[in-house]
């Protein structure tokens, strides 16, 4: 079947033009709102949920709320891209959000559990339905594995979920499955990514793109899904961690030019990238007991995680604006108290662990600010037209 052209003609307001806009806008929002409330319940302001108690809501809320809505946005957009047919937009769009805040809002509210999981699980496959036809359609077969990997998040949704219904314990698992696949997603993209732009902002670098890390990234990475779902801390798992993480390094040596330290749109990718790299090899240690594991799993969210979507949100809000693609001076603040936020959160603990609760403090404090900044920045962006005139 032919692909259908992207209609130039549909009239909408800016916010439901295309997915990053309304998916990102949220994802700020809720960086900064969770957050927000983590630390009010660590310090007894705000009651603990029921429905998942404890630092089970928080890390819900990080993984499945907020990475969840940077993914939707990134492959809204992509997709688009990619494969030259429309991605759900206007109303369609619009539903796609309201889905996804109405699940956040559930968690703080008084409402029966089973809808709570009925609107959390309802999100992941509405957004495969709503990528389904592009991905299909389009030339590039490969672009369908972020279908699958849509679906186990949505059986990751499901283990959590089972426990907070008081089935069975299985959230724990089901929050490493999702770390897991969006650590998965990240290496996916980025594998795009990264050598694209670090080719097109300097004339002078070479990435090299090496067939046989490829696959170990991606056969190492798929490993340990079974691996962690019936294992979370195993001597093989640290292995396999291990690995993962050299060959990350042979990974980015390969895209590396000095060089891109000097522009903060890409510096901030690369920074995430070696966020991810620590945290694989401190994940690794910390499977064979040498150190303990919340380091590792900081490491690879507020730093990989919160780090590279941070970088690739900025990015993808200038490009499909229609603005040049250079940081700002509050970018590249921003850029740099999100780093601070993630050592402030994963080495200091490390180094003094008398002052845990300090570090943690002023962690949350630097996160918070840098999604301050990013929606003052970005905000306007994301809900004003494109400056060039072009649809999108």
């Amino acid at each position: 079947m032919a692909e259908s052209p992207i209609s130039l003609t549909a009239k909408h307001p800016p916010l439901l033009a295309l997915g990053f806009r309304p998916f990102f806008l949220m994802a700020g929002a809720g960086a900064l709102l969770s957050m927000l409330l983590w630390i009010l319940e660590l310090r007894g302001i705000v009651p603990s949920s029921a429905y998942l108690p404890g630092s089970l809501r928080h890390a819900h809320e990080m993984l499945f709320g907020y990475a969840g809505a940077v993914i939707a946005g990134f492959l809204l957009t992509a997709v688009r891209n990619w494969t030259g047919i429309q991605t759900p937009n206007g109303w369609k769009l619009g539903g796609l959000a309201l889905l996804w805040l109405a699940a956040r809002l559930a968690l703080f509210l008084p409402v029966p559990g089973g809808l709570i999981a009925l609107l959390d699980l309802a999100f992941f496959p509405a957004l495969a339905l709503g990528l389904f036809k592009p991905l299909w359609q389009g030339q590039n077969r490969v672009n369908r594995v972020f279908l699958l990997l849509l679906a186990g998040m949505m059986g990751a949704g499901f283990l959590v979920h089972l426990q907070g219904l008081g089935f069975a314990g299985l959230a724990s698992q089901g929050l490493r499955l999702m770390l897991d696949l969006v650590l998965l997603t990240l290496l996916l993209i980025s594998g795009r990514v990264m050598p694209f732009f670090t080719r097109s902002a300097l004339s002078v670098s070479q990435p090299v793109r090496r067939p046989w890390v490829e696959w170990m990234t991606y056969g190492l990475g798929l490993t340990l899904l079974p691996v962690h779902l019936f294992s979370l801390w195993s001597p093989f798992g640290g292995v396999l961690l291990l690995a993962l993480a050299l060959v990350q390094g042979v990974r980015f040596q390969g895209w590396h030019h000095p060089q891109v330290w000097r522009n903060p749109m890409l510096a901030v990718l690369y920074a995430g990238y070696l966020w991810l790299i620590l945290g694989l090899f401190l994940d690794g240690l910390a499977n064979f007991q040498l150190l303990p594991p919340y380091p590792a799993l900081h490491a690879l969210t507020s730093g990989a995680i919160g780090v590279f979507t941070l970088g690739m949100m900025a990015r993808v809000t200038l490009g499909h604006t229609g603005r040049e693609m250079r940081a700002s001076s509050g970018t590249s603040l921003l850029f740099l108290l999100i780093n601070l936020a993630a050592l402030l959160r994963t080495l200091l603990p490390l180094i003094d662990p008398s002052r845990y609760a300090l570090w943690l403090d002023f962690s949350a404090g630097l996160w918070m600010l840098a999604f301050v900044l990013f929606l003052g920045i970005y905000g306007p962006m994301l809900v004003a037209p494109r400056v060039d005139g072009r649809p999108g």
